[in-house]
């Protein structure tokens, strides 16, 4: 099943983030903090945002604090420092486990695809990226180290946007 269809989660400002709106679209999907030192490449990631927007694409942050306490604030925080500082206007949603007893059904269905060395289950660290297609399927994942720009990124990207 789809995780446009199977999957309720709510938008970091409230209200719920109707992943349905993006059937037909390919989106990113990132497990994001802002006190990480991977945290730069929100910049990256609002680029790349910027570069497919019109084609059918987004990438849609997933605020965790799992990993060492990196994502601390409010709501209005994260909206705030993600504005301010990196410019993002992706949409991003509500704050979320992703590994564990209390892991987000999206992630449930997110940890199933092998990253590209093979790996499945729980996410590694913040920043790890899950390409969902037009159809809701995940589709690829990709190590928190991977930049935004990185040429395996940007193609999958580019092999999964509407036609």
């Amino acid at each position: 099943m789809s995780v446009y269809d199977a999957v309720e989660i709510e938008r970091l400002q409230g209200g719920p983030a109707e992943l349905d709106r993006y059937k037909g679209k390919a989106v990113l999907i990132v497990n994001v903090a802002s006190k990480c030192g991977l945290t730069p490449q929100y910049a990256g990631l609002e680029r790349l945002h910027e570069q497919y927007a019109e084609r059918g694409f987004t990438v849609l942050g997933v605020p965790c604090n799992q990993f060492m306490g990196q994502e601390p604030g409010s709501a209005d925080e994260i909206a705030e420092f993600c504005s301010a500082t990196y410019g993002v206007t992706f949409p991003m949603t509500e704050k979320v486990d992703v590994n564990g007893a209390e892991r987000h059904p999206l992630y449930k269905k997110l940890v199933e695809v092998p990253d590209g060395e093979g790996y499945t289950g729980d996410v590694r660290w913040n920043f790890e990226k899950v390409l969902v297609d037009r159809d809701g399927n995940a589709v690829a994942r990709f190590s928190p180290q991977t930049e935004p720009d990185a040429p395996e990124l940007v193609a999958a990207v580019e092999a999964h946007l509407p036609r």
